[in-house]
């Protein structure tokens, strides 16, 4: 894969992840959308559909890593470090830009919040914030969900056919439903630090009425967690594979 197709495949691939996830989680929360108040379990569905979608267009020109955790998991896993940055690089500009298009589809949505009666703060369509703020615990948290991401992904290697049946893409979108539904209570599950930075720099930047704080004290956590979990799967999975 040359240099051009990796960054091009990660930036659309990271952009539809992004445009599904960020998308679904504003049907829920915002008010005058039809989908309002449906719940965590459409949440994580609607993300675990983001990431089959995401990836199966990623594929054929990056692989669709779409994830700097996965990216460095394999990397350690493989010992090719060349085109790392390629692909971080990708992703950041795919989770801006899939950030912006969700904010396109429901700009009215988040228009209607200048009224102070219905206002809400937005960064929670965007990036993510724990339950209970507590620094070490939701760095753990974070850490662990993100091994339960990568690790897998990097054994579902070991299984050939999966990857010439294109089938492994499908197991890790509900792969990632599961870890949402399991291990997203205490922290909103980043496990991706493109995810969560790209969409709260988009927040910051973004003129949303009422949008609230973009919570920067926070934001190191959904990064170098994911970052920390993405360096343990791959030093697990070279030691026990």
């Amino acid at each position: 894969m040359s240099n051009g197709d990796i960054f091009l495949g990660e930036v659309i691939g990271t952009a539809i992840l992004i445009l599904f996830g960020a998308g679904v989680v504003a049907a829920v929360l915002l008010n005058y959308s039809k989908a309002k108040d449906a719940g965590w379990v459409v949440i994580a569905f609607g993300w675990g559909f983001g990431v089959m979608a995401g990836a199966y267009t990623a594929a054929p020109l990056s692989g669709g890593q779409l994830n700097p955790a996965v990216t460095v998991g394999i990397a350690i896993d493989t010992g090719e470090w060349d085109k790392v940055p390629v692909y971080i690089a990708g992703q950041m500009v795919g989770a801006i830009l899939g950030a912006v298009l969700c904010w396109l589809v429901y700009y009215a949505q988040f228009q209607a919040n200048a009224d102070e009666e219905i206002a809400q703060p937005t960064l929670g369509i965007f990036s993510t914030a724990p339950a209970i703020r507590n620094t070490v615990a939701n760095l753990v948290t974070e850490i662990i969900a993100t091994i339960a991401l990568v690790l897998p992904i990097l054994a579902f290697g070991l299984t050939k056919g999966l990857g010439v049946s294109g089938t492994a893409i499908l197991i890790v979108s509900f792969l990632v439903v599961g870890i949402g539904l399991s291990l997203g209570g205490p922290t909103g599950y980043a496990i991706n630090p493109a995810r969560d930075l790209g969409p709260r720099i988009v927040h910051a930047l973004l003129p949303i009425p009422n949008k609230g704080t973009s919570d920067w004290s926070y934001s190191w956590i959904p990064v170098v967690g994911p970052l920390i979990g993405g360096v343990l799967s791959g030093l697990i999975f070279n030691a026990a594979f």
